[in-house]
């Protein structure tokens, strides 16, 4: 019996399973199983309890891959974003079940910025916002105005989120992976959009240097869904590398 390899995709923070579509039908006719589960707190998957670290999350696809990925299987990783970051954590971690190949990594998550200011001010509106809201003459406002203000400084995923899940957003976002990029002990392939806003492109750049074997791979007039917008490309690359 042929055992196809296993490329196991990882979404970015609020998206899911479906995030790659584009890319299984860029891939349709490979001999690849392409595996993407839901993470906890999004698509069909229930929330945590409590607010998860990124070592809770590489506890779960660790498990995850031991329940679904028989150990006899070619075992390749990708990952967009908080995805991504998921990758890096547990490529360089003790939980990793069995041995993988190759990483793809689209603009992954994971190296530490100091708040830009429109960040600290969205979060603050995020905790603050009702209260401020509900200041006599604009309370019939509330409801537009505050997610207009959301709007204005671009925090869409913490509005959108339970307590716990933002909580989760803060802790996953807090740690710096930039450290463990040189423990990196297999190949990567790096897909970046220049104009990237989520993941800048220095990160990219940062990336690239560090990781032991890696190789960079970036596009003009691309923001953060280069995982969608460059399937074709990304899926040329992994027929080459698979």
């Amino acid at each position: 019996m042929e055992h196809h390899p296993v490329l196991l995709c990882l979404h970015g923070w609020g998206g899911s399973k479906e995030s790659f579509t584009e890319l299984r039908e860029a891939l349709a006719g490979t001999a690849i199983d392409i595996l993407s589960p839901d993470l906890p707190g999004f698509g069909e998957e229930p929330e945590p309890k409590l607010p998860w670290t990124n070592d809770d999350y590489v506890t779960w696809i660790s498990q995850w891959i031991e329940e679904n990925v028989p150990k006899e299987r070619t075992l390749f990783l990708l990952g967009h974003s908080h995805g991504g970051r998921i990758i890096i954590k547990l490529m360089t971690s003790k939980e990793r079940p069995m041995p993988v190949t190759h990483l793809f990594l689209c603009a992954p998550a994971g190296i530490r910025h100091p708040r830009h200011f429109k960040r600290i001010v969205g979060l603050i509106l995020a905790k603050t916002g009702k209260f401020f809201l509900s200041v006599p003459g604009i309370r019939s406002l509330r409801p537009l105005g505050k997610k207009l203000l959301y709007r204005l400084v671009r925090v869409h995923d913490y509005e959108n989120a339970s307590d716990i899940m933002r909580q989760t957003l803060i802790n996953v976002s807090r740690e710096d992976l930039r450290p463990r990029l040189r423990d990196i002990a297999v190949p990567v392939d790096l897909f970046w959009g220049r104009e990237d806003g989520m993941t800048p492109y220095r990160d990219a750049l940062i990336m690239d240097d560090t990781i032991p074997e890696s190789i960079l791979h970036s596009y003009d007039h691309v923001r953060h869904g280069v995982h969608r917008d460059r399937a074709s490309e990304i899926a040329d690359v992994i027929r080459q590398r698979i």
